[in-house]
């Protein structure tokens, strides 16, 4: 078959042989990538090569290249000598700012091209001295990119563009898969910032492509393998103290390191003898995860939803830190307040009393109140409250929990169906199970109890 010209497209690629195979390597504007790529285990054609969608974190993926575009779109301005209006600064903090932008590089295969028979054009890019800077290439607009590595950033990519055609085109915000908080008709000020965020990824925004040539099946099955499998994984500690894009990683390096003196580390220490004081990074987002949003994680998390919570969040850690104890070292042995599922615990009862749908009316007056009498519960090792359901009812009576029971899940009886375990006491030490989930609601109605709050499982 021949093709003619219009048949074709022309892209500069950059010409290597990785680990002896020949790759081009090319950058091409988001909108463009999309255009050409499909995707190893499109559902019409049956599994090849890749792992299953997982929807939300394409949406993830999306909102970060809408947060891109936007940032691009500002760029550019700057590039052709243009004021930025207030209203890109606007979208990009409610969207949520970071200090960089940048995608990974794509890895595809276009199976159609041998590359021991090569069979599209190409012309060789030269220098003024003769010296060989790239090639032309011409590639038939049937070729495929079938995306080895990068399918969730290429879904990504195609929501935000949907996102901002439907946006520009009828002048308002979805109802469904809406990206920005924006609600209704777009303001004309709102429509230039996405107007110009979809141009620069129709032209100014690229993105990088390393493209495989005539692999097969099998092959594209290896190097999917090999891409994300041979590579060392940071720590999640370590990788959430690098991520400044999400308001509530912000929230704890400038607030609670910053300004209070929280410590963090990367690693958990087993050995509690040897405890300095300071928390893993992944376990203080998991606790501001359930004081700002009662979620497991940070994800979904924007300025918008955080920062009028930042206030009150505050008032919690500068409760906690008060406590005997905490933040030192020899934490651990000192305070059950220094285990993370217990301040998981205490997150709970703020988010319940300050942001819940179901918070009382006078939610306000309650928290004031647990923050000023959170030193009165006695965090010590050797409280019986954390034994409760290892004791008998005569043993709850002596100590004087009797009353507590009320305040537990079906009444303080131990059920099949429920994991009632919360952790082991020994040698004067009470270490709580690794089930925070299952764990800390119950530490939560605990703490409820003795601040005589209100009992959450009356309606």
């Amino acid at each position: 078959m021949s093709f003619t010209a219009s048949d074709e497209e022309p892209f500069t690629v950059f010409v290597g042989y990785n680990l002896g195979r020949m790759t081009w390597v090319t950058d091409v504007p988001l909108v463009k990538l999309i255009e050409w790529s499909s995707v190893a285990n499109d559902p019409e054609k049956g599994e090849i090569a890749q792992r299953p969608l997982d929807l939300a974190h394409a949406r993830g993926l999306g909102v970060y290249m809408l947060k891109g575009l936007v940032n691009s779109a500002m760029a550019r301005r700057i590039l052709m000598n243009k004021p930025i209006p207030e209203i890109f600064h606007q979208i990009l903090r409610q969207l949520g700012t970071q200090p960089y932008f940048s995608l990974q590089p794509f890895v595809a295969n276009i199976r159609d091209i041998n590359p021991e028979k090569p069979s599209v054009r190409a012309e060789r890019i030269q220098s003024k001295n003769n010296e060989t800077r790239g090639f032309q290439v011409y590639l038939p607009r049937h070729f495929r990119w079938w995306m080895i590595d990068g399918q969730h950033r290429l879904v990504g990519g195609q929501t935000t563009k949907e996102f901002l055609e439907y946006v520009t085109k009828s002048g308002s915000y979805p109802a469904r898969n809406n990206l920005f908080t924006g609600r209704g008709k777009v303001s004309p000020e709102e429509m230039i910032v996405w107007m110009e965020a979809l141009e620069c990824a129709r032209s100014f925004a690229s993105v990088k492509v390393e493209l495989h040539l005539g692999l097969s099946i099998e092959q594209e099955r290896q190097l999917f393998h090999d891409l994300n499998n041979l590579g060392k994984k940071v720590t999640r500690s370590l990788s959430l103290k690098f991520d400044g894009s999400n308001p509530i990683t912000k929230f704890i390096d400038d607030v609670l390191v910053g300004e209070m003196g929280l410590q963090d580390c990367e690693n958990e220490q087993t050995d509690w003898a040897q405890d300095n004081g300071c928390l893993p990074r992944k376990d203080i987002v998991a606790i501001n995860a359930i004081a700002f949003l009662n979620k497991g994680n940070i994800t979904g998390a924007t300025p918008a939803i955080i920062e009028p919570r930042v206030e009150t969040v505050s008032q919690m850690w500068t409760a906690i830190l008060k406590l005997p104890g905490v933040n030192q070292a020899g934490a651990k042995l000192a305070t059950v307040a220094a285990q993370p599922v217990v301040l998981k615990a205490i997150a709970k009862i703020v988010f319940d009393l300050a942001f819940s749908n179901r918070r009382p009316d006078n939610g306000d007056t309650l928290l004031d109140s647990a923050f000023a009498r959170l030193g009165e519960v006695d965090f010590g090792h050797d409280n019986p409250m954390w034994r409760f359901y290892e004791m008998s009812q005569e043993d709850r009576a002596g100590a004087g929990i009797d009353g507590l029971a009320a305040y537990l899940p079906d009444q303080g009886q131990v059920t099949a169906e429920a994991n009632r375990d919360l952790g082991s006491f020994q040698g004067g030490v009470m270490r709580f199970g690794v089930r925070h989930n299952d764990i800390f609601p119950i530490l939560a109605d605990m703490i409820r109890w003795k601040l005589g709050l209100p009992n959450r499982h009356v309606k």
